[in-house]
């Protein structure tokens, strides 16, 4: 089993992975922290779709994906912190001023899961960033402590899944999801933000 990890450019791709099973829905599509609150409210039905189908032309697209053997199988939402809501996030700290990439929001497809793909999805956003110039990347998952996570609730990640990656804890944050606490988990780069 070959696990590859490419930038999420194909829409069809993301639709399959987090777009709404009915097509005129309002909600997924893995934009809540992508876009500001306003324009996410605001997006209703085949105006999400169109707006994820610009966001995979732009350049970085929101995320990554992770294929086997060319099937979409997992996604994780990727960015420039600075271009999300995690920008003005008051429950989850800034470390620095370094122009770190925030990774967030797993998806692996059910029938794939316990294959590894979020840990391939990991170590491919990782690398991705990496060959963006980024200096570090964080995430931001539940510490559930080896504890069960309600499947709905686990798209953030775990903290044991970052530290299997080399993210180490950096900061406490005021999120909580499914009564765990959020922490911020961070990767150092080593690399500067080309320009």
């Amino acid at each position: 089993m070959s696990i590859e990890v490419r930038p999420a450019t194909v829409f069809d791709d993301v639709a399959t992975l987090v777009g709404p099973k009915k097509p005129t829905s309002n909600v997924c599509f893995c934009l809540s922290y992508r876009v500001g609150s306003k324009e996410n409210v605001a997006l209703k039905g085949p105006a999400r779709a169109e707006r994820v189908r610009e966001l995979c032309a732009q350049d970085p697209p929101p995320g990554v994906i992770a294929y086997l053997d060319d099937e979409p199988v997992g996604w994780s939402a990727l960015h420039p912190r600075r271009d999300t809501s995690f920008a003005r996030n008051r429950l989850i700290p800034h470390i620095d001023d370094l122009d770190v990439w925030s990774l967030w929001c797993f998806r692996v497809r059910p029938g794939h899961r316990r294959q590894g793909i979020s840990h391939a999805l990991v170590d491919g956003a990782v690398a991705y960033a990496s060959e963006r110039g980024a200096p570090a990347i964080e995430g931001y998952p539940v510490d559930n402590r080896g504890e069960k996570v309600d499947l709905t609730m686990a798209y953030v990640g775990t903290r044991s899944l970052f530290e299997s990656a080399g993210f180490t804890k950096a900061a406490e944050t005021g999120s909580v999801l499914s009564g765990f606490p959020r922490v911020l988990m961070r990767l150092d780069l080593g690399t500067s933000k080309k320009t």
